[in-house]
């Protein structure tokens, strides 16, 4: 059965969702809205790479179900980024980083749409309800990159 292969995908797709959106936060303190909801986006994706990990065993994989790993190393960038400021040169790297969260959480979608298909034709319930719980928070993630890139991109462009 190849659904192990979708979650196993899935569960990468996820991780480096977290990344982005931990890194985001981290590199970006100034922008509060930035801050606080990036981080807050990004505990969805653990909790959705540990949920993938529990399901992936039932299909014999052996996936990461560690919640914390992509929060990590966050201090420097942290620092760094409140000595740069509100500089032009940063709000284009954040335009850049939110264009990647976007594109990254629009293929988690997508994959979560694939897995939820793969669930229903072998009628596994828990994945079935696994999915309908986390992608409407991906969703969400998608949304909300999608948004700030909207508010953010005029001053960003045109100063």
């Amino acid at each position: 059965m190849k659904l192990g292969l979708a979650i196993r995908e899935l569960h990468r797709s996820e991780r480096k969702l977290a990344r982005q959106l931990s890194a985001l936060s981290a590199r970006h303190p100034v922008e509060h809205e930035i801050f606080y909801t990036s981080r807050d986006l990004a505990v969805w994706s653990r909790e959705h790479i540990a949920d993938l990990a529990d399901a992936g065993s039932r299909y014999g994989l052996k996936l990461s179900t560690d919640r914390h790993s992509t929060a990590h190393a966050a201090g420097l960038q942290q620092r760094v980024s409140v000595l740069l400021g509100r500089r032009p040169e940063p709000a284009l790297l954040l335009l850049a980083e939110l264009r990647r969260v976007h594109r990254t959480a629009a293929g988690v979608s997508l994959d979560w749409e694939l897995l939820a298909q793969g669930a229903q034709a072998v009628k596994d319930v828990e994945l079935i309800e696994l999915t309908q719980r986390a992608h409407p928070q991906t969703l969400r993630q998608l949304r909300w990159a999608n948004g700030m890139l909207k508010v953010l991109s005029p001053q960003a462009l045109s100063s």
